[in-house]
């Protein structure tokens, strides 16, 4: 499909699914390489709803051990952010004492991943580090290191590959933008 309509808005195909699954490739390598052969076993944190396809994608391209862990945590009304970052569910899992890769869909103001980096802290991570399916380089002006990032975009409102816009548009396996 070339465009899609959500609620009130519509979309244009912008990435599609082979150039995702190609920069999933890529940053799983690039993790692989870091943990590859690691004697403890790493947590991955989806951050809910949006990580779940792009966890799904990259757990299958790992060959190390790891532990799934969840968390969920909500700053968004409509098409843009709130500023505001409220934790609606706490980690699944203790993750005292373990190294946590963040697995998020996309970072663009870095207010979700202050409150991560924070909370893992709190909670006794030995160390954490961010995997970002998608980094908007024009939107995020924080100081923490993203440490794994499959793609750069533009600052657009996009949906799809588990992005959505109130609720509608995470199952789509391509990335749409919104249409002017």
């Amino acid at each position: 499909m070339t465009k899609i309509t959500l609620h009130d808005k519509t979309f244009r195909k912008a990435i599609p699914y082979e150039e995702i699954s190609k920069a999933v490739d890529s940053v799983a390598e690039k993790i692989n390489a870091d943990f590859e052969g690691c004697e403890d076993i790493p947590v991955l944190l989806c951050v809910l709803n949006g990580s779940i396809m792009f966890m799904g994608e990259l757990m299958q391209r790992l060959r190390f051990n790891c532990q799934i862990v969840s968390t969920k945590l909500t700053s968004y009304e409509g098409t843009s952010t709130t500023g505001r970052v409220k934790q609606a569910m706490g980690l699944t899992a203790d993750i005292t004492g373990r190294r946590v890769i963040i697995v998020e869909d996309i970072v663009d103001s870095g207010n979700t991943i202050v409150e991560l980096k924070e909370i893992l802290k709190d909670k006794g991570a030995a160390a954490s580090y961010i995997c970002t399916l998608l980094l908007k380089p024009d939107a995020y002006k924080k100081d923490i290191k993203i440490d794994y990032v499959a793609m750069e975009i533009p600052n657009d409102f996009i949906v799809g590959f588990g992005l959505d816009y109130d609720e509608l548009g995470r199952n789509y396996k391509d990335i749409y933008t919104l249409d002017a």
